[in-house]
């Protein structure tokens, strides 16, 4: 099984994004392996080991498909920084995942000028294609996860959609079923 580079969000298909599987399952180390060999020759690459921070949250995040409490501390540990600091930093950017998301992470820029152009139509029916319910909540079968963004930079292209590394543009509610078929 092949996986992206660092600083993706799609995770290769495990269990880890099953949400059930983490309410009392034992943490197992990220760091071992290849990951760990991976982490290695990162630190070759900065002056620091703080300075390799997001980038080993970035691992974590692609081999588990979030940042756990134990992988803070496991990466807090690996570049002797406080498990308070490593804390600070995944909480600060919303791009490391917090608790378990879906196989396919989808975010929706609904600021105003995608708003004028239906992005709340296209929420909507992402919701309702994907069996999700609400916004920030994971399908049952573990696939999908739907969020809000504030903007992903493409206002010239409304509707702009992210699912894990990849960008749609002007994406309408009757585009999402196909769009959603399109990953299967």
């Amino acid at each position: 099984m092949t996986k992206p580079s660092v600083g993706g969000l799609e995770s290769p298909d495990l269990s880890s994004h099953d949400a059930t599987a983490h309410e009392s399952a034992p943490h197992v180390p990220v760091f071992a392996g290849a990951a760990r060999e991976e982490l290695d020759q990162l630190l070759t690459r900065y002056p620091t080991k703080m300075a390799a921070l997001l980038p080993a949250l970035w691992i974590v995040q692609r081999e588990r498909g979030w940042v756990s409490e134990d992988s803070m501390a496991e990466v807090s540990d690996l570049l002797d920084l406080t498990p308070a600091y490593v804390k600070g930093v995944v909480t600060f950017y919303t791009m490391y995942h917090q608790h378990p998301v879906g196989k396919y992470f989808i975010q929706v820029c609904t600021t105003s000028p995608c708003g004028i152009c239906g992005a709340e139509e296209v929420v909507k029916s992402l919701l309702r294609h994907t069996g999700t319910g609400d916004l920030g909540l994971t399908s049952r079968d573990g696939k999908f996860t739907v969020i809000e963004v504030e903007c992903l930079g493409a206002c010239g292209f409304a509707t702009p959609v992210m699912i894990n590394e990849e960008f749609i543009e002007s994406v309408t509610p009757e585009k999402v079923p196909g769009i959603l078929e399109d990953l299967a």
